[in-house]
């Protein structure tokens, strides 16, 4: 072996040194300044003079190393040239070096600044564990919620909405994304960009997620296969909240949890002990297709009651609000919203969904009251409004439904959700389902995430199909115009929502091109990635749900009003009230009827009058007339269609 020599030694010692920080390295700077100032003092010592001694030859080479000012000063030839040496040594290492250690330190604690590493000194805020194609239109819905969340704040006992974001990696392009978010814009400087997981102790510190009011774990993408899912991480931070709240002693906040899969719930309820509530991703989407796919135009509803922006929301009061009257007395008391139900305390806990309940149901204290309202003031009491005329609603009877014919759909993609929305199929056992589900992706590896998940495909007459809808002729041998409902899925296995979207969008031009030359037209249901492309496809003929923009207000709504969940289930599941579309004249409407009129025709038979489907779309494109005026007359024309609430 070869001995070390003492240059590489020394070499060494002195990188060991620098990697320590600014710190070390402005150390390192200093011995060097005062080893080049003895060595410069020493060698004018000879000269005699001012410089007998050696303290103040020292001193001299100093001052000319550090100050180029002094230059001009000396005397002598020898003196001069070691003045000039220590100078230009000073331009290098006093000068030089010095600012470039303080200026890289500089550089890096601002770079560490923006990176969110400082933790926030904040409570009662609303902290968003992740940063997912969710996150922007999640902070527009908190952002947009103003009454809703003045009711949020004031029940914690604060005075403004901070919201805390934390992200694998905080940098500038997520801020530009927030503010060309809708809704957002400028507020994007309100939101606190933190770096971190989600599953680290000290990230949990930074967003001081034990003293939020309310925590949001929206589900994170992960590649198809990976054997850690979304779900996986979504325990495993919620594992790290209750083991730091245990660690402290503190008291456990509230959490809204999004899952993929629906049976790891019982999960969940373990991981943590405090107060959660579960939002189902797959499930909520699934739900909303196939109710979708058995009410066409029901898409609108649903961009409506569960995307920010105008129109109309459904809204929980508290009992306290209306104690002791009946539901019919508070909906003549409510002229600008509409009531929907109730809902009463469960034995043990959660809620009893009682929505389309008798008017003469008397609230009570511990009840909750369900409306929908274009805002959140029209819920309460108006001492202006003039009240309206009261409506009896009687007790709803369930339909004997028969069972229909068969239905016939064909479903172009494929995603992890594909599963789940074969599961939602089959859960409508009175129905007649004929499911083609056609991918290029495996056949193999499809059937196997089918059988993971329990599907029975012989139960709705599933098929796995293997071809590219992108490829024309694959697309023409399907014969789409054969089927009742064509759904286009944005895939979940190509790079970037925007990547996946645009497949989508392409195969549904090319589908339109297929069917334009057929007599029959389907049923055409698009589903989207990117909110960003939500603009791109108004104005074609398909019926459009965007899948992060739902599942975002769903979040925000949840954590701002936690009984909201039950109310989506209750809505948007097999069983119980649900939103229907009905003919006009199977009510016993006169010609000039205003809305009032119409909910007292349709209270009559046990359901709730929501609004009108204009099958002429406005100016604006839309076709949806949800809670209009009382007094507004409904100028129904052929084809148009009633919104109504009715039991299933």
């Amino acid at each position: 072996m070869l001995p070390f020599r003492i240059i590489d030694r020394i070499k060494f010692i002195v990188e060991r040194q620098l990697v320590k920080g600014a710190g070390f390295q402005l150390l390192v700077v200093a011995l060097f300044i005062g080893l080049i100032s003895l060595v410069g003092g020493l060698l004018v010592v000879p000269q005699g003079g001012d410089f007998d001694d050696p303290g103040t030859a020292v001193w001299w080479a100093f001052l000319r190393l550090t100050d180029p000012g002094y230059l001009g000063d000396d005397v002598g030839t020898w003196q001069r040239i070691v003045s000039t040496l220590l100078t230009i040594l000073g331009y290098v290492v006093f000068m030089g070096t010095l600012v470039a250690i303080l200026t890289r330190w500089l550089i890096a604690k601002m770079a560490d600044l923006e990176r969110g590493l400082t933790p926030v000194t904040l409570k009662n805020h609303i902290v968003v564990l992740g940063w997912t194609a969710q996150t922007p239109p999640l902070v527009a819905e908190l952002f947009g919620s103003s009454a809703r969340m003045r009711r949020f704040l004031e029940k914690h006992d604060t005075q403004k909405l901070r919201l805390v974001v934390l992200a694998e990696e905080a940098t500038a392009e997520q801020l530009h994304e927030l503010v060309s978010e809708p809704g957002v814009g400028r507020r994007a400087r309100e939101v606190i960009l933190r770096s971190g997981s989600a599953i680290q102790p000290e990230a949990l510190h930074r967003v001081a997620c034990l003293d939020a009011a309310a925590v949001i774990v929206p589900s994170q993408g992960h590649d198809a296969g990976s054997l850690v899912t979304s779900d996986i991480e979504t325990v495993k931070a919620l594992l790290s909240i209750a083991a730091q709240a245990h660690h402290f002693s503190s008291p456990l906040p509230f959490v809204v949890a999004e899952i993929q899969d629906m049976r790891k719930l019982p999960v969940i309820e373990r991981a943590y002990p405090g107060a959660v509530e579960v939002v189902a991703g797959d499930a909520t989407i699934s739900r909303l297709m196939v109710q979708n796919v058995l009410h066409p135009n029901l898409s609108e509803v649903y961009n409506e009651l569960l995307t920010a922006g105008e129109g109309n929301e459904i809204f929980v009061r508290g009992g306290e609000t209306a104690e002791g009257l009946t539901l019919g007395e508070l909906a003549a008391q409510r002229p600008h919203a509409i009531v929907l139900g109730l809902l009463h305390p469960a034995q043990g806990k959660g809620w009893q969904v009682n929505l389309l309940a008798p008017s003469d149901t008397v609230i009570r204290n511990e009840d909750r009251v369900v409306l929908l309202a274009k805002d959140y003031d029209h819920t309460g009491p108006d001492p202006k409004a003039e009240p309206l005329a009261g409506i009896e609603r009687i007790s709803s009877p369930v339909a004997a439904i028969a069972k229909p014919g068969k239905h016939r759909v064909l479903v172009l993609g494929w995603n992890r959700r594909v599963p789940s929305l074969a599961s939602e199929f089959g859960s409508y056992a009175a129905r007649n389902f004929e499911l083609d589900m056609v991918s290029a992706t495996p056949l193999d590896e499809r059937q196997r995430e089918i059988s993971r998940y329990g599907v029975d495909l012989q139960r709705i007459n599933g098929r796995l199909l293997e071809a590219d809808y992108m490829v024309e002729e694959d697309l023409r041998r399907l014969d789409p115009a054969s089927y009742n409902t064509v759904m286009l899925l944005s895939s979940d296995r190509i790079g970037s929502g925007e990547e996946a979207d645009a497949r989508a969008m392409v195969g549904y031009l090319q589908l339109e091109d297929i069917l334009a030359e057929s007599p029959q037209r389907p049923q055409i249901i698009m589903e989207l990635s990117d909110p960003d492309n939500r603009h791109l496809m108004y104005g074609h003929q398909s019926e459009m749900l965007i899948s992060p923009m739902v599942l975002s207000h769903v979040l925000a709504q949840v954590a701002l009003r936690r009984e909201l969940r039950v109310v989506l289930d209750e809505l948007f599941t097999e069983g119980g009230a649900e939103i229907q579309f009905r003919d006009p004249h199977d009510y016993p409407l006169p010609a000039s009827a205003d809305f009032q009129l119409l909910e007292k025709t349709v209270a009559a038979r046990g359901e709730v009058a929501l609004g009108v489907f204009r099958v002429t779309a406005d100016e604006r494109g839309r076709h949806l007339e949800m809670n209009p005026p009382r007094n507004q007359y409904l100028d129904l024309r052929e084809g148009d269609q009633l919104l109504v609430m009715c039991q299933s």
